[in-house]
């Protein structure tokens, strides 16, 4: 092969994988795009995006923004939306009732009040310590923080420097599931909640 030979257009690059050119694709950047959203199981940022299908994060964000404008009407029965700093598929909110009857099939797989009023505590005064947390609920939540852990809706973030107690917080799977990209877009219902002096003053009452 002589010098001068042009290298064939699927040759592979670099890294051994043949070069990528969604242009050249049926469905182009769209297309590209829907077609990894397809494959995700956590929600994948624009610049992952943009990576993967070596295009920019402007191509990538037109795209998303022509998906999503086209699946907005519920004519589909799925969406696309932003939490957790990326992007993911979703069943579209016009089908609820039906995928709920699906996944269900008759048993109770949603959380307890329990389950959901811990939550609200760890979602709004993280990171809290159990104590901290069954002093503002009253309870013993060793079960339902259990429960939550399970879940995946929580973890351990860190430790009390004074008390050693583990710390709980929110994770990404939270914020996905409630449609969220951060913690500051919770509604505001943290005012009804004790502050902080007043939840440990809760807890030394707790432990006397």
């Amino acid at each position: 092969m002589s010098t001068t030979d042009e290298i064939p257009p699927d040759a592979p690059d670099e890294g051994g994988q043949l070069a990528l050119d969604v242009d050249e694709l049926p469905g182009g950047a769209k297309g590209a795009v829907e077609a990894v959203l397809m494959v995700v199981e956590e929600p994948v940022s624009e610049v992952a995006l943009a990576s993967a299908l070596e295009v920019t994060v402007e191509t990538v964000r037109d795209a998303l923004a022509e998906i999503e404008a086209e699946l907005a009407d519920g004519t589909r029965g799925w969406t696309i939306r932003s939490v957790a700093g990326g992007w993911r598929l979703y069943s579209h909110p016009a089908y609820a009732s039906v995928v709920e009857r699906f996944v269900l099939d008759g048993q109770q797989a949603r959380l307890t009040q329990a389950s959901l009023e811990t939550l609200a505590v760890i979602a709004y005064r993280q990171p809290i310590s159990r104590a901290r947390i069954s002093a503002v609920r009253g309870v013993s939540v060793d079960g339902v923080v259990r429960t939550l852990l399970t879940r995946g809706l929580i973890t351990e973030v860190s430790h009390d420097g004074e008390s050693g107690s583990t710390l709980y917080g929110t994770t990404d799977s939270f914020l996905e599931r409630m449609g969220l990209q951060s913690l500051d877009d919770l509604p505001p219902i943290a005012p009804y909640l004790p502050e902080a002096d007043m939840i440990d003053e809760l807890a030394e009452q707790g432990r006397a």
